[in-house]
């Protein structure tokens, strides 16, 4: 049985450009339950979790959503919001009670456009978040659907 991968947390970049990045967040938190964005909506903002745990779920025709992963303490929720056309590909509930620091998206994609390096840290940043959400989601999926015994 493998190990699932560490998650990549907001500590991925540098002191810096953490607090650059810091410099536009702004508290928030979600009761249990609180659906924080649906698939398919428009991705215009994202959180970074200061506590509490969040479950990131796909739709599945004919069936319930499928968890895919569950989040908590320093990890991002959300990243369609750096990429056009700024739509979500995955669902996200609060499990229990959030709080976060949320930013607004345009605000963070019009600083990293302004300080390259910042805007290349950021994208290296999210790019290993999607590559483990992808590996995440892989996994959940053949969980779910791969028969039995398929050796996958």
């Amino acid at each position: 049985m493998s190990t699932a991968p560490t998650p990549v947390t907001l500590r991925a970049l540098s002191r810096a450009h953490r607090e650059q990045l810091m410099c536009l967040a702004r508290e928030v938190s979600f009761p249990q339950g609180t659906r924080l964005f649906e698939e398919g909506a428009r991705a215009d903002r994202f959180w970074i979790i200061r506590s509490g745990r969040v479950e990131l779920d796909m739709h599945v025709p004919g069936r319930r959503a499928a968890v895919i992963e569950n989040l908590g303490h320093d990890e991002l929720i959300g990243w369609s919001w750096l990429f056009a056309p700024y739509v979500w590909h995955l669902g996200a509930e609060a499990t229990t009670p959030v709080r976060a620091y949320e930013f607004d998206a345009v605000a963070v994609r019009s600083l990293c456009q302004d300080d390259p390096a910042l805007g290349n840290a950021v994208s290296q940043w999210v790019g290993q978040v999607i590559a483990h959400r992808l590996r995440a989601t892989r996994t959940r999926l053949l969980d779910l659907f791969a028969p039995y015994g398929a050796g996958v």
